[in-house]
């Protein structure tokens, strides 16, 4: 699928071959008949990763970056099992990326590094700018090191808008894995900074708004993502209490339709809720820290909501070449649960959407979960 024929060339591809050979074949035939200035794939974690990515490494001539995922998303809605992605060539887009690992060793004087490396690089202005520049990451979504690394990329790269998703591996939560150079690797993160005189707009979206009901964190350990105690009280027990249900009814269903919620600035952002831990503990998604108040959300009507981000990325970008988007596996599941897929689907059909379901999401300085971030590129 071809789009886009002046200022920006995009060319979208998708396939469902479980053999790994065809699958890139397939892939390559619609995405790369021409110089790409990048390849951006999300692929199922369900191929042979080894045999996937020789055969990566040996068709592709261009730069290409990518991830394994929980479910891929593409201009005819949400697929499973297999490869989606789209190509992009303009002289007005310039792409500088940058290999993260290990997780655990990126700190202040290697975001010092990278900032610096592609600061002497950049083309269209002398230093980062956030009219000119986005920021997009994929980062093992095991790791827990997504709020450490977001936080250090936005902070240095001066304001630049940062978008990203968090690699799955279809619920499978064993391993997820980030490509770079013909090989898949754990640990990892790959951070690109798109330079364009192209309109683009970055935008994030979630359908939960905070209800009256209030809770403080009392006690917690941000670097295992676990809430101990809320209001000074077992975390699960009070948080049933809350709700107005026994602990035994708290469940992955329960957590999905009530996350936690909590206020950065202006807007409201999303801790979903993973898990009850034996010791009535909590187990997140995200980290959460001792002393911060959160409110319980409530959901509101997903498919509107995803309607509405739509339109307004329309009326932003009224012709965007290519929509990437990072939309959090829980909203999928909860899409299907309810039996909006095909009207979901249905919204995203012509839309020149790519993207891929996440074990979390980034935007800007924050990683949050039950959203959907992205970016629109206009021709």
């Amino acid at each position: 699928m071809s789009t886009g024929k002046s200022r920006l060339n995009v060319k979208i591809g998708q396939t469902t071959s479980r053999d790994e050979q065809q699958a890139v074949r397939e892939f390559f035939s619609q995405v790369c008949r021409e110089e790409m200035d990048v390849v951006i794939f999300f692929c199922s974690s369900m191929y042979d990763l080894a045999r996937l990515g020789t055969e990566l490494k040996r068709k592709f001539p261009c730069p290409l970056i990518g991830c394994t995922t929980s479910g891929e998303i593409s201009p005819k809605g949400y697929q499973q099992g297999g490869i989606v992605g789209a190509g992009l060539a303009s002289s007005e887009l310039k792409i500088h990326t940058r290999l993260i690992s290990p997780l655990d060793q990126f700190n202040s004087s290697r975001v010092g590094e990278i900032a610096d490396e592609i600061c002497k690089g950049l083309s269209f202005s002398p230093r980062f700018d956030r009219n000119m520049m986005f920021g997009f990451l994929m980062i093992d979504g095991l790791s827990m090191f997504e709020e450490l690394v977001i936080s250090l990329l936005y902070n240095r790269l001066e304001g630049v808008p940062i978008i990203g998703g968090s690699a799955g591996d279809d619920l499978k939560f064993a391993q997820t894995m980030i490509y770079w150079d013909g090989q898949f690797i754990p640990d990892a993160a790959v951070f690109s900074l798109f330079e364009t005189t192209l309109p683009f707009y970055v935008f994030n979206t979630q359908h939960f708004t905070p209800s009256g009901e209030k809770l403080v964190i009392t006690e917690a350990d941000p670097s295992r993502r676990i809430v101990t105690e809320i209001n000074a009280e077992p975390a699960a027990q009070e948080f049933a209490r809350i709700l107005g249900i026994p602990v035994s009814g708290l469940n992955p269903t329960v957590f999905s339709k009530h996350p936690l919620m909590l206020k950065i600035g202006d807007g409201w952002y999303v801790r979903s809720i993973q898990r009850v831990n034996e010791d009535a503990s909590l187990s997140l998604f995200s980290a959460i820290d001792a002393g911060l108040v959160l409110s319980v959300g409530q959901g509101e009507n997903l498919v509107a909501n995803l309607e509405n981000t739509l339109h307004r990325i329309y009326q932003e970008v009224p012709n965007p070449g290519l929509i990437l988007g990072c939309d959090c596996i829980l909203r999928k599941l909860e899409i299907v649960e309810k039996g909006l897929a095909a009207e979901v689907d249905n919204l995203f059909r012509g839309t020149n959407f790519v993207g891929f379901s996440t074990y979390g999401e980034q935007y800007d300085c924050v990683h949050v979960n039950q959203t959907l971030t992205g970016v629109a590129i206009g021709e």
